[in-house]
Formats: C-alpha cells, structure tokens, sequence
C-alpha cells in the first residue's frame, strides 16, 4: 500500500503524473477540473513539475487548499502564497486560485466537489491537514458534515489559528495523493495501517476514495 521512492525528486515525478492524469481526465469528461493542494515541504517540488505540464489546460482548472494559517498572503506561513509562489508559475499561471483565508463561500468550495485531486501531507503526529491531535474541535472536524472548520492557535508550527477542510470535504473526493518523507513518519503510517487512533488512520481506513500513499526516505 505504501509506494517508495528513491528520493524526493522520483516522488514528486509519480505524484504530479498521477495529478495529471486526474485533471486531464476531469477536463475531457467534464471542461473544468478541481485540485487541492497542501502546504509543507514535500509539496514544493511537484509543484514545480505541475506548473510545467502542458497536458492540462490550466486556465480550466481551480485549486484550493487542505488548509490555511490564518494570516496575510504575504505572510512566510501562507499556504497561498507557496501555492501562487511554486505552482502559478509557467504553463500553470493561468490556474484560478480559491483561497481559504478568509474563509471562501461555502457555496464556491461546494461547486468544486467532488475535487479531482487532493494532495495531503501529514505530521509526525499523524495530522492531516489541520486536523490535529490535541484539538478540542478535533472530532467534530473528522464527523461534521460541514466542508470547513475553524482550528483555534496554539496548535501546530506556527501555533497560529487556521481553517481547514474537514475529513469530509477530503474525502468528496476521487483521488488522494499522500506525500511523506522519512522514517518517522513511514512509522507514523504503520501505526495508523495497524488501527491507531490518528487523524490520518481515518483516511487510510475508508473505502469511498483511492488514496496513494508515496513515501521517499529521502527529506525526513
């Protein structure tokens, strides 16, 4: 179930194919497709490889995100502005961006589900998102049935406050790219494989949505 690579290059190649394919096929069968994108380190490089696909007509394509710090775009910590930085670049520029921060209208993020293409990252805590352990909201965010919750500071690096998709929004879904770097976190994925209770177990454990974990030891 978990897919390894050589190093982070060989990842992020097999990741963006995989996106790919989801948004070329979404725009053949549908004129307009849908990508979730994530925030961390392991997303840079396949962004990079993304912006320079010309097998997706990106002006037909919008991209939001898992979740978002709740700070300016121009702030380091955004999550927007790695996206406009690493993606909006090349063949990609002509993509069409739905911020999280401030918070969309439900209405515009519903119109993008079921997403084409979701890109997570997890924490060493088994976080997905910002659906974090140690989070007073944290099961209301994983059973709600709303599409986004808001997630107080003091959580997370940088411990500020966030939005974030809920485990429902992620999974209206048709395909799930799960992007981890080193040996700690493979552990994480074992333990979560093996039933323990973390946030990324809820993912790896539902039948509704194919989800690909790619794994690289390289970059922990």
């Amino acid at each position: 179930m978990i897919e390894t690579y050589p190093n982070a290059g060989a990842l992020a190649d097999a990741a963006a194919h995989g996106i790919v394919a989801q948004l070329a096929e979404a725009l053949r069968m549908r004129g307009r497709a849908a990508l979730v994108a994530t925030g961390g380190r392991s997303p840079g490089p396949v962004f990079d490889r993304l912006a320079a696909s010309d097998a997706v007509d990106w002006s037909r394509v919008v991209v939001t995100l898992s979740d978002e710090r709740c700070v300016d775009e121009a702030d380091p910590a955004s999550n927007a502005r790695q996206v406009r930085e690493r993606l909006f670049q090349a063949r990609a520029a002509k993509a069409h961006l739905l911020p999280l921060w401030p918070p969309p209208a439900v209405e515009a993020l519903t119109a993008l589900a079921p997403f084409d293409a979701v890109m997570l990252g997890m924490g060493e805590d088994g976080h997905i998102a910002s659906l974090i352990p140690g989070d007073p909201g944290l099961q209301d965010g994983l059973a709600t049935k709303d599409m986004l919750r808001s997630v107080p500071a003091g959580l997370g690096k940088p411990p500020v406050a966030r939005i974030t998709l809920t485990l429902r929004a992620l999974l209206d879904a048709r395909a799930i790219f799960l992007l981890i770097a080193g040996e700690a976190k493979r552990a994480v994925i074992e333990q979560a494989l093996a039933g323990a209770d973390l946030p990324v177990a809820r993912l790896l454990g539902q039948s509704k949505v194919p989800v690909r974990i790619l794994w690289t030891p390289d970059g922990g």
